[in-house]
């Protein structure tokens, strides 16, 4: 289990760190005949071994999306719908069923197992998008790379270790300055990543997603963020801690 938010400091490369206070350009919006309530969706393109194109409910969003791409938000009616990616042959590689729940924003991420020879596969992520107070910042930090589970150092201090692939940790923490790496599990030298400096932008929130593999210079990042409401409450002087989990629960059906 993870029991610091500051995990997400660990994946960001300074080349990636622009990406957390970046505004993306919306895709238009899926439209949906009878739709009521709406919730929103993000598409995350994190396996670098192909250039898909990406469906919902039959409809194509985009072609040749390569690894790191964010697609959305797409606005869809609450309830189930189902991502679709395809391969240069035109083979479905993945095919997830997701639920939508009213108000909610939701990424879909295609990633690596943990293992190298192990098939893509498809988890969601629900945005926690509570308010915040007004110098802190959200982060939650999805393990989707190709690496066995590892242990996360923040500022000079182990703060998390034996992180598996598909997990993932959320909380609040100071918005400002951290210096964080990825290391094997029980190793202090010799990191898998980093060390990263990273600055988090104040009242907002960022899903963040390690992607690649060490072994051949790929690991990586992809993060987009948004605005949060202000709780009202005071600047904090330490981090909080965090909650952690599985992915959320979806239905997937392999091809090929």
């Amino acid at each position: 289990m993870w029991g610091n938010g500051v995990v997400a400091v660990a994946w960001l490369r300074s080349s990636a760190a622009a990406a957390l206070c970046a505004a993306l350009v919306p895709a238009a919006a899926l439209s949906a005949s009878g739709a009521g309530t709406t919730g929103s969706v993000h598409i995350v393109q994190a396996d670098p071994g192909v250039s898909v194109e990406v469906t919902v409910d039959g409809r194509t969003v985009r072609k040749d999306v390569a690894v790191g791409t964010v697609l959305g938000p797409y606005v869809v009616s609450s309830g189930s719908h189902v991502v679709t990616f395809t391969d240069a042959s035109g083979t479905a590689i993945r095919r997830a069923t997701v639920t939508v729940q009213p108000g909610s924003s939701t990424d879909v991420v295609l990633h690596r197992p943990a293992s190298v020879s192990g098939k893509a596969v498809v988890h969601t992520y629900t945005t926690p998008r509570r308010p915040i107070g007004p110098d802190k910042a959200r982060i939650l930090v999805a393990h989707t790379a190709t690496v066995a589970p590892a242990d996360v150092r923040v500022d000079g201090k182990v703060v998390f270790t034996n992180i598996a692939n598909g997990e993932f940790a959320e909380a609040d923490v100071p918005a400002g300055h951290h210096v964080a790496e990825l290391l094997p599990t029980g190793q202090t030298t010799h990191p898998i990543l980093g060390p990263i400096p990273v600055d988090l932008a104040p009242r907002t929130v960022t899903m963040v997603y390690a992607y690649g593999t060490p072994t051949n210079g790929s690991m990586n990042v992809i993060a987009h963020a948004s605005q949060l409401r202000s709780d009202g409450t005071v600047v904090p002087g330490q981090i909080d801690t965090g909650s952690a989990g599985l992915a959320g629960s979806l239905r997937v059906t392999p091809f090929g």
